[in-house]
């Protein structure tokens, strides 16, 4: 098996496989072939929570720029307001986009040890869209909240 290995890999360059796969996405498949829409986000919602109706998240703050000067790189930071006790804590928080290739973005999970639900990170938005968090509790509700960003330059390929 090792000889075929090698073999795979004398034969495939590092610079024939980029161009490859370079030829592949410009040509065989558009990356605008594919995007999330709200429907998408919320049959992904849906399969998180289940048969629970979420509710309006007025105890999430939701950070993320009003315009985005380049989609590539998008900071988000998600806060919610929780006690953080053995009875009453977030169990995770996950962020969709609507319009990117793929609704679901980023999945936070917390347990009481963490002592406060927060977290920030950086994504890649397609164009402006909304951003929706999701935030499931250890009591099994649910709770969003939704911010729209102005992509000025596109980030996956938008």
């Amino acid at each position: 098996m090792g000889s075929k290995l090698s073999t795979i890999s004398d034969s495939l360059s590092r610079r024939k496989f980029i161009t490859a796969t370079t030829a592949l996405a410009v040509f065989g498949i558009p990356s605008t072939a594919v995007r999330a829409d709200q429907k998408l986000v919320d049959e992904a919602i849906s399969m998180v929570v289940g048969g629970v109706k979420p509710g309006a998240g007025d105890m999430i703050k939701l950070e993320l720029p009003q315009i985005a000067e380049n989609g590539n790189t998008v900071p988000i930071k998600v806060f919610v307001d929780s006690p953080m006790t053995a009875d009453d804590y977030v169990k995770a928080v996950h962020i969709f986009a609507e319009k990117n290739p793929s609704a679901e973005v980023i999945s936070f999970h917390f347990t009481p040890a963490s002592g406060k639900a927060s977290a920030s990170t950086r994504m890649r938005l397609a164009k402006t869209q909304n951003v929706v968090a999701l935030v499931q509790m250890s009591n099994g509700s649910a709770y969003t909240a939704q911010k729209q960003v102005k992509v000025t330059i596109g980030g996956c390929g938008g």
